[in-house]
């Protein structure tokens, strides 16, 4: 079965609704999907209308079955969502901060993260892989990992980089890797979630 792997457009925005309800059948349980779908939708809305950001997709029989959001220059990416579009969050996740009222200080400590993935190098931040649970197994996150790794120009930006629990988390990390990822650190985040940091180089070192 042919599986299509690209990048979508700026104008292709009727995507990011089944791009967000696809993150929410993959992870369930995980902070970003309790902030409801609308925050997911918003949140995927700036990755494709974002200059230095974008989607990529893989497409089976024209349904999306996996995804990687991307940016170019991250901390700019937290500062413009701040900016632009700080108050749309609010009311996108103001359901959920009643419900749980501790996911306040989360929220604002992660529109805080600008400062925090700041790196010396230029780099490309994988912020977000998925691929639909009922697909798992036929290869597509290897397919879109290998696609990002042929757009990004290793000559102007130095490696690829990406976050992912560490604990409670196997397949999910020896998954990167197997894709040639190679572990920068572990730390444990505010609120206790131990972490693991990746970066990708063409020749395996970083």
């Amino acid at each position: 079965m042919m599986v299509h792997i690209r990048e979508l457009e700026h104008s292709e925005a009727n995507y990011v609704e089944s791009i967000s309800e696809l993150h929410k059948r993959a992870f369930p349980d995980f902070f970003l999907t309790k902030l409801g779908v609308s925050f997911l939708r918003t949140l995927y809305r700036c990755y494709l209308e974002n200059e230095d950001s974008g989607i990529i997709i893989a497409e089976e029989k024209g349904k999306i079955v996996g995804f990687i959001a991307y940016s170019y220059d991250y901390p700019n990416f937290y500062k413009s969502l701040i900016k632009e579009h700080l108050l749309e969050f609010a009311l996108c996740s103001l359901k959920a901060a009643v419900i749980h009222p501790s996911f306040t200080k989360r929220i604002l400590r992660a529109f805080k993260k600008s400062e925090s993935v700041i790196k010396e190098e230029p780099y490309v931040e994988l912020a977000s892989i998925c691929v639909d649970p009922r697909a798992e197994g036929k290869g597509y996150g290897s397919m879109l990992i290998n696609y990002i790794k042929a757009k990004v120009n290793f000559n102007k930006y130095a490696y690829i980089n990406l976050e992912t629990d560490a604990e409670n988390n196997k397949n999910v990390n020896i998954f990167y890797i197997k894709n040639g990822f190679q572990i920068e650190r572990t730390f444990t985040t505010a609120e206790g979630r131990k972490m693991n940091e990746y970066r990708y180089l063409p020749g395996g070192s970083c």
